[in-house]
């Protein structure tokens, strides 16, 4: 498993001066309210090299704030800049940074970390767990075929007071790993393949690399690569790559984080993601949810035994933990393909009658998606681990945070 590190640098108080280079950076809450709101901007005009750090600072009632930040060349070589935009900021206001030029200086232990355990990466906002990705292999238990064996998923994914919200290999599914991104009827060349039901042994996705891995006060996290691999009588044949990019962000009292996949054909022929009822991104919950305890809601006002094949942009369930009661936030984007995504859950009878909670946003669920050779094709989600219960007002501002982020102008 291949690893390499990438810190960001933190920057708050103690900073040197490198050059009079700075600028000025207006933040528009625009048409929402917002309240502790991850905000980022392309400061590459004053960082030339990777030697360089920035400081910033909140110009507020003709006083000057340090402002924690985070600065990261991206994959595309951009110096941008993270922050959160702190408290509440009304909707149709702005707020004013100045960003200096100035020398890295030495970090002191960040708030948001990730720890490496050599078989799984773990981030954890100051030091308490997030999430696991788990890049080796999970064996299959004892008596179950080796197939169900997997890497290469989330879980477990935490609450804030430390319940585990998801399930991996239960019973029932064994193919179920927590939070996953498998595809179920696979068309290439001419024949179809399942990369979801490993019991059918038509295939699977492995684990292959960890790329880069994030530390910093504003936001932890890595990327990943996936390969989508097809059994076929001539042997294997990797033919999708799948990069995960994971960032988990130092703002408000939960957990809150993104996951995004981008997915890609790794041979000369098109991939067609056939319309079937389940497949993408999905999420097993715990097993001590059933229907005695838990609840769900969507963007659309839709209920559990409501949900399934509705539409929404953003859905979250409930349910009772050792704590009290905790709860998983999940949010689509709005340029995801098929977007508002059909979802595809489980009501009340699931599983005999149990009511075992499972969530799956399917894009492909009422249509095909075809995928072609040299292009790259990109779904984003956003997750927010919280205690207590979720009201539809809180969810909606945390999906306009997430698909209408504040703009950020430049001079």
């Amino acid at each position: 498993m291949k690893i390499s590190f990438l810190t960001g640098i933190t920057l708050a108080g103690l900073f040197l001066s490198c050059a009079d280079k700075q600028i000025q950076l207006t933040v528009h809450a625009d048409h929402y309210g917002r309240t502790d709101c991850v905000v980022s901007a392309d400061v590459s005009k004053i960082v030339s090299n990777k030697s360089v750090g920035v400081a910033l600072y909140e110009q507020a009632d003709g006083r000057k704030k340090a402002v924690t930040s985070q600065l990261v060349t991206e994959q595309d070589g951009k110096s941008v800049l993270y922050w959160t935009l702190d408290g509440a900021t009304p909707a149709g206001t702005t707020r004013t940074y100045i960003a200096h030029r100035a020398e890295k200086v030495t970090e002191s232990q960040a708030a948001m970390s990730v720890e490496d355990t050599y078989k799984s990466l773990i981030i954890r906002k100051n030091g308490d767990p997030v999430l696991q990705y788990y890049y080796a292999l999970m064996e299959a238990p004892e008596g179950v075929d080796p197939a169900f064996g997997r890497s290469g998923f989330i879980h477990p994914a935490w609450s804030p007071a430390g319940n585990v919200l998801t399930n991996i290999q239960p019973e029932d599914h064994r193919h179920h790993y927590g939070i996953w991104n498998p595809w179920t009827h696979i068309v290439y060349d001419g024949k179809l393949y399942d990369l979801w039901n490993l019991g059918d042994k038509l295939g699977t996705v492995r684990a292959r690399s960890v790329e880069t891995i994030y530390r910093g006060d504003v936001f932890s996290g890595f990327t990943a690569l996936l390969d989508h691999v097809i059994f076929t009588p001539e042997g294997e044949k990797v033919i999708m790559n799948e990069h995960w990019n994971i960032r988990a962000w130092n703002a408000g009292d939960g957990f809150l984080w993104d996951f995004e996949s981008d997915l890609a054909p790794s041979t000369a022929l098109p991939v067609l993601l056939q319309a079937y009822r389940y497949a993408g991104f999905g999420y097993r919950a715990t097993s001590e949810w059933t229907k005695e305890n838990c609840e769900m809601l969507t963007s659309e006002g839709k209920t559990r035994q409501e949900i399934d094949g509705t539409r929404a942009r953003w859905i979250f369930i409930t349910g009772s933990t050792a704590t009290g009661r905790s709860g998983l936030l999940f949010l689509g984007h709005p340029d995801n393909h098929n977007a508002p995504e059909p979802l595809r859950i489980w009501d009340e009878n699931a599983n005999g009658g149990r009511g075992d909670a499972f969530i799956n946003f399917a894009p492909t669920k009422n249509e095909d998606w075809e995928l072609l050779p040299d292009k790259e094709y990109v779904l984003k989600y956003r997750i927010y681990a919280f205690e207590g219960n979720m009201t539809a007002g809180e969810a909606e501002r945390l999906w306009n945070d997430f698909a209408h982020p504040p703009r950020v102008t430049i001079k």
